[in-house]
């Protein structure tokens, strides 16, 4: 997983500012390694700056997804949160029960692309991949 610092010093290099609210949100949703809601990272992120507004957490979770230094996260209800994102490619195991999220690599589903654009006529240049169950604790 990508540190604070790390994600703080590829913000830098892509010309954004490091503002004291940012580095709340990025600290807030760094705290463990399961999936937030922007209202969650919000709640933890005024503990380290208390004048981050809700906006400004959308927007930097925005831009740290964009920029593929967090993940999306979908949820059973349609919702989304937020996680910390890994270097290289991964997908997400996700605990139905207590909301714990697990990156996990490798997959080839290749043959899948080339089918379903043999099909289709879809050229398959990106893929989200999440699994949802049970985590070993809730089981």
């Amino acid at each position: 997983m990508l540190t604070e610092q790390g994600i703080l010093d590829q913000l830098s290099q892509a010309g954004y500012r490091i503002t004291r609210p940012r580095r709340a949100v990025i600290a807030a949703l760094l705290e463990d390694e399961g999936h937030h809601s922007p209202a969650e990272v919000h709640e933890r992120a005024l503990v380290r700056c208390p004048t981050v507004g809700l906006v400004t957490v959308y927007r930097t979770l925005e831009l740290l997804a964009d920029l593929g230094l967090a993940r999306r996260i979908h949820t059973d209800d349609g919702c989304h949160g937020y996680a910390g994102a890994s270097h290289g490619h991964h997908h997400h195991l996700l605990c139905r029960h207590c909301g714990a999220a697990v990156e996990f690599e490798g997959c080839d589903l290749s043959p899948l692309f080339e089918k379903i654009g043999r099909t289709t006529g879809y050229c398959v240049d990106e893929h989200l991949l999440e699994l949802i169950g049970l985590c070993p604790a809730c089981q």
